[in-house]
């Protein structure tokens, strides 16, 4: 019988590779976003049903998830993967906008989590994957926002491995690099003040660096592979870097330890 996998988040960018990856591979998708009408390409595929949800609106959650098991019967695998990167100096941010980071990378993954755990602990099997980021165990400035939320995942995913794998279901941890999606663009909430002197060199320095590894992403198929490895591997392994500078990066902070690796980072910034 074919698997069914359910991806928020799936109108672009990693969501959208990675719906299109399982659907070749055979899988039934529940391809969610919040605008269904962005998925007419996807809804024009063998295999992939296209339905709203939000994942700041519990209502549209629940709606979703039940409507995919009564149209195939079981979802075998959950993908979190709605979410944006608010970057900028903590102090120029509204409450809302740190409000809104949190509720959709964090509250909003663990309300669809909620959602499915009842169908996954009735069948005794499913996988939860979690879609991180290598700013999940490293993180750049100006991202305290962004970063709090995927360090967030990351210890929400581990802790709740624990708990589910009490009746037979996984979590994993994806952690993808730079990937050419449009994360910059429409998932990219930037704000910066340039009256507040005392920010815009480090700014400038880091705008330089990120746009040095943004030249090396890779497409965002690469990281819906990774995914596929998760869902399929029957491992019980947790992280998965999804990006070849993801892999150099989170090795290199392993191996040398929290001081030397910030020490050398604040270096490359220009702070020391």
């Amino acid at each position: 019988m074919n698997k069914t996998i359910l991806i928020t988040g799936s109108s672009s960018g990693i969501g959208k590779a990675t719906a299109i990856f399982f659907a070749e591979q055979g899988w039934k998708v529940i391809a969610t976003m919040r605008k269904p009408e962005q998925g007419t390409e996807l809804s024009a595929l063998k295999n992939i049903w296209v339905h709203p949800l939000d994942v700041l609106d519990p209502v549209s959650i629940q709606k979703a998830v039940n409507e995919g098991i009564e149209r195939f019967g079981k979802i075998d695998v959950l993908v979190n993967n709605a979410g944006y990167g608010a970057y900028g100096p903590l102090e120029v941010f509204e409450r809302e906008n740190i409000i809104r980071q949190f509720n959709t990378n964090v509250i909003g993954l663990l309300d669809v989590t909620k959602a499915v755990l009842p169908h996954f602990r009735a069948n005794k099997d499913g996988i939860i994957i979690n879609i991180s980021s290598m700013g999940g165990k490293l993180t750049f400035p100006f991202g305290a926002l962004y970063h709090g939320t995927k360090f967030a995942v990351e210890g929400i995913s581990e802790s709740l491995s624990f708990e589910v794998a009490a009746f037979g279901v996984k979590v994993k941890i994806i952690e993808p690099g730079a990937t050419a999606t449009d994360f910059a663009g429409r998932s990219f909430d930037f704000k910066n003040d340039e009256s507040i002197d005392e920010y815009q060199g480090l700014m400038s320095r880091l705008m330089k660096m990120l746009n040095e590894i943004g030249e090396n992403s890779v497409p965002a198929r690469v990281v819906a592979e990774k995914i596929y490895e998760a869902a399929t591997d029957g491992s019980d392994k947790l992280r998965y870097p999804a990006t070849p500078d993801a892999v150099a990066l989170l090795e290199k902070r392993d191996q040398e330890g929290d001081d030397v690796f910030i020490t050398d980072f604040k270096k490359q910034l220009g702070l020391l």
